[in-house]
C-alpha cells in the first residue's frame, strides 16, 4: 500500500497498520426532457397523455432525489420552453413538481431536435436523460445520435389506444391539437381505417429503428395501463 494512505493515528492506537480506503462519489445527473406540445392534450381512457408524462416525470424526480442525484428539466415544444438546471434538494424537487403541474407553453408544435441539441450543448458532464414524449415530430435521428453519444439517453413514448386504431363510428370530426386544423373523417370506410392503421405501424417501426440505430433504450407507456410495470422492466433490462 502507498505510505500516504496509512492512517497514522489509528495505526498508533491499535499497534497495527491501517490504510484509508477511498470511495469514488457515485453522484449522477438526471435530466428530464418533457414534451409539453399540444398533442399531449389527448386521451380516450382515464388520463390524457400529458397527465401520464407529468406523473412519470414526478416519479423519476423523486427517485433521483432519493438516490442523492442531481435532477434538471427541459420543457420543450418546437423550441426549448424552459430550462431548470440540475440541482439537489427537496426545495428544488418541489419547484419541478410545481412547474410540471402549472407550466403553460408558448407553442403547440413539436420538435425533438431542438431540445436534444440544447441538452448536448448545455450539459457538459455525462448524464442520464429521459425523453418523455409521444414522439409525433419531424425527423430527429441526427440530433438523437449526437446526444446519445455524449449522454445516456432513455426514450419513454406515451401513447393512447385510440391513436393506434380508428373506431368505426361513421363520420367523425377531428382536430390537430398542434395546428388547430379540422377535418371530417369517414371512419365507416374500411379503406380509411386500414390506411390509418398502416400509417401508425409504419410510424412505430420508424421510431423503434431510430432508437435502435442510436443505441437508445426505449419503452412504451399507455394512458390505458399502469406505467410502473414497463418502467421497472426497462430498468431491470438496463
Amino acid at each position: 500500500d502507498d505510505i500516504r494512505s496509512i492512517d497514522w493515528n489509528v495505526t498508533a492506537r491499535f499497534n497495527h497498520p491501517y490504510v484509508k480506503v477511498y470511495e469514488e462519489e457515485s453522484e449522477l445527473t438526471v435530466m428530464l426532457l418533457i414534451d409539453v406540445s399540444g398533442s399531449g392534450n389527448f386521451g380516450s381512457t382515464v388520463s390524457f397523455k400529458r397527465d401520464i408524462m407529468t406523473e412519470v416525470a414526478a416519479v423519476l424526480s423523486f427517485s433521483a432525489i432519493y438516490n442523492n442525484d442531481k435532477i434538471g428539466v427541459i420543457f420543450f415544444t418546437d423550441k426549448v420552453e424552459r430550462f431548470i438546471p440540475p440541482q439537489k434538494g427537496k426545495k428544488h424537487i418541489l419547484r419541478i413538481i410545481r412547474e410540471l403541474l402549472d407550466f403553460k407553453p408558448q407553442s403547440n408544435s413539436t420538435s425533438l431536435s431542438e431540445p436534444l441539441r440544447f441538452l448536448t450543448n448545455a450539459i457538459k458532464k455525462r448524464c442520464t436523460a429521459f425523453v418523455i414524449s409521444d414522439f409525433m415530430a419531424p425527423e430527429f435521428e441526427e440530433a438523437l445520435r449526437i446526444a446519445s453519444s455524449k449522454h445516456d439517453v432513455v426514450a419513454l413514448k406515451v401513447s393512447d389506444p385510440l391513436e393506434k386504431v380508428l373506431p368505426d363510428v361513421g363520420l367523425m370530426k377531428v382536430m390537430d391539437s398542434e395546428t388547430g386544423s379540422e377535418k371530417w373523417i369517414d371512419t365507416s370506410s374500411k379503406y380509411v381505417r386500414k390506411t390509418y392503421s398502416d400509417w401508425w405501424n409504419t410510424h412505430m417501426d420508424t421510431i423503434r429503428n431510430t432508437f435502435k440505430k442510436c443505441g437508445v433504450d426505449f419503452t412504451e407507456l399507455s394512458t390505458k395501463d399502469d406505467y410502473v410495470r414497463p418502467l421497472i422492466k426497462l430498468f431491470e433490462s438496463r
